[in-house]
């Protein structure tokens, strides 16, 4: 089974400051993505960090933190909202804002091997083997990163938190 990620900035008092009550407000609601600032990357979010970080799973920080870093909210699995949430205080958004607003694509790029990504695990990867760069890499990727540049941005220049909803 595939795994989604969609990404969500709030402003950290929503919710009384509590990372887990803003979950439960707002990932307990159907169609949460409808009424929030919202980044869906869809499949692409595995392969996104291991160009950002060289890694499937873990990475330096604050490069780690624009995919996988975070605080799980959901400790006992997703039964609750129907996916994962992990949260990313905005203490932790402006320095990985930082890392790809200094970071151009071009320079992650030539990790892209998606036979190499594949017999690590990437998600995706093993569908990519047999589809053009220029599809994968150079068209969905790209544009996944250069739009988490901007979401990434917009939340640092408001002091928001983002929450990346898994499932």
């Amino acid at each position: 089974m595939r795994v989604a990620m969609t990404y969500l900035r709030l402003p950290e008092a929503e919710g009384g400051g509590d990372p887990g009550a803003v979950a439960r407000s707002v990932f307990g609601r159907k169609g949460w993505q409808h009424n929030h600032a919202v980044l869906p990357i869809a499949g692409t979010w595995q392969g996104l960090h291991y160009l950002i970080t060289g890694d499937p799973w873990e990475g330096p920080h604050p490069a780690a933190d624009v995919v996988c870093g975070g605080r799980l909210l959901t400790e006992d699995g997703a039964e609750e909202f129907g996916v994962d949430v992990i949260y990313l205080a905005p203490q932790r958004v402006k320095p990985a804002a930082d890392h790809l607003a200094a970071t151009d694509f071009r320079q992650i790029a030539g990790r892209y091997d998606p036979k190499q990504m594949a017999r690590l695990g990437v998600q995706g990867a093993d569908d990519w083997i047999s589809k053009p760069v220029e599809a994968v890499r150079d068209r969905d990727l790209r544009t996944a990163y250069e739009n988490l540049v901007g979401f990434f941005k917009a939340a640092a220049d408001e002091g928001q938190a983002i929450y990346k909803a898994m499932g």
